[in-house]
């Protein structure tokens, strides 16, 4: 297997990464095969060095002007030229990535952190992305649930629902996490704001026939009743009575300690990739903390979170990466080689 980078195809127009549109598939299919022949590539089951690319939730919601939750960066297109950048990583390291995982944030309208499950005293709900429910303020009945979802979502038993409220917020202060914060609805499941990015699920699926890996897409967040910030795990795994209320990724956290090398890139980097990030250390730390040194977080290929005058992450994420090369992490850009990353043998 030839270990240099590869000739980026002609089929990729960076000027259409922030647009939504539909993949060829068939004509990328029969392209792919032919740069397979062209270049050598083996599949990707021969891979001496095992390599996942791990990509989280490079969706329109996060990476694409106007939606939802677009991740401006402090540049105000972060997530567009991030795309940008891991597309055009994605082609010219085609024959070294055994493996793409991309995870895929995946909600609905009736969850703890969307509006409709809150209202005040007055009947109105949360203002979406300016509103942090605490522990107190459900204590003291500022926020409760709204009664109109309980038959949805517990058979009508509303007490059940606000007795789980309060447990929650109450997890999440006594865990040292941000208080629970309503979002607008976003990545909604069947709708556009869902999908993987245009031109990174072209270049996914390029990949995926070139080297005969399928693409292992990682749906998190679905859980009505906690946020799921990290693909790892949920933000409160306990229900009020202690029992499970949801679980660890665990077959997820095996075989990504199973790679040789993971690689991580995509939105945001103060919020979805921080917190998976972290508990991926967590996890390499108790099973074998020198194994924090297979994993390469790819700088350019991820934003912060900033609301220009209202609020800005990037502090806070660079601050969580530091923390994670001081671990033993790699921080590395995706314009350098490879096979010249620290560490990196193929």
């Amino acid at each position: 297997m030839t270990h240099a980078q590869l000739p980026i195809p002609t089929h990729f127009d960076p000027q259409t990464v922030k647009d939504v549109w539909r993949v060829p598939y068939g004509d990328r299919a029969a392209q792919a095969a032919r740069w397979t022949r062209q270049h050598s590539l083996q599949p990707a089951a021969e891979d001496t060095t095992r390599i996942c690319l791990l990509a989280i939730d490079v969706q329109n919601t996060f990476c694409i002007p106007d939606f939802e939750l677009f991740v401006g960066g402090q540049s105000g297109m972060g997530a567009v030229d991030d795309s940008r950048r891991l597309c055009e990583f994605i082609y010219r390291n085609l024959g070294v990535i055994t493996q793409i995982t991309p995870t895929m944030d995946t909600h609905t309208a009736m969850q703890i952190f969307h509006p409709i499950f809150w209202i005040n005293a007055a009947g109105e709900h949360p203002t979406p992305a300016a509103t942090m429910i605490t522990f107190e303020e459900v204590q003291q009945g500022v926020w409760r649930v709204n009664p109109a979802i309980a038959p949805s979502l517990s058979n009508g038993n509303l007490e059940a629902l606000q007795r789980h409220a309060l447990h929650y917020t109450k997890k999440l202060t006594d865990a040292g996490k941000y208080p629970l914060a309503v979002w607008p609805y976003h990545s909604m499941l069947g709708g556009i704001g869902h999908a993987i990015v245009s031109a990174v699920e072209e270049a996914m699926f390029f990949h995926a026939i070139a080297r005969s890996s399928q693409t292992q897409f990682e749906l998190k967040g679905s859980h009505p009743l906690t946020e799921n910030y990290s693909v790892l795990r949920p933000e409160v795994m306990e229900n009020v009575e202690g029992g499970v209320l949801a679980q660890k990724n665990t077959s997820l956290i095996q075989t990504l300690l199973e790679f040789d090398a993971v690689i991580v890139a995509g939105q945001a980097k103060s919020h979805c990739v921080a917190w998976t990030i972290a508990d991926l250390l967590t996890e390499i730390q108790v099973f074998d903390p020198a194994l924090a040194s297979k994993v390469y977080l790819l700088e350019d290929c991820t934003s912060p979170v900033v609301v220009p005058g209202v609020i800005d992450f990037t502090e806070q994420a660079d601050a969580a990466y530091e923390r994670f090369a001081a671990a033993g992490m790699h921080l590395v850009q995706s314009t350098s080689a490879i096979a010249d990353w620290d560490g990196m043998t193929l």
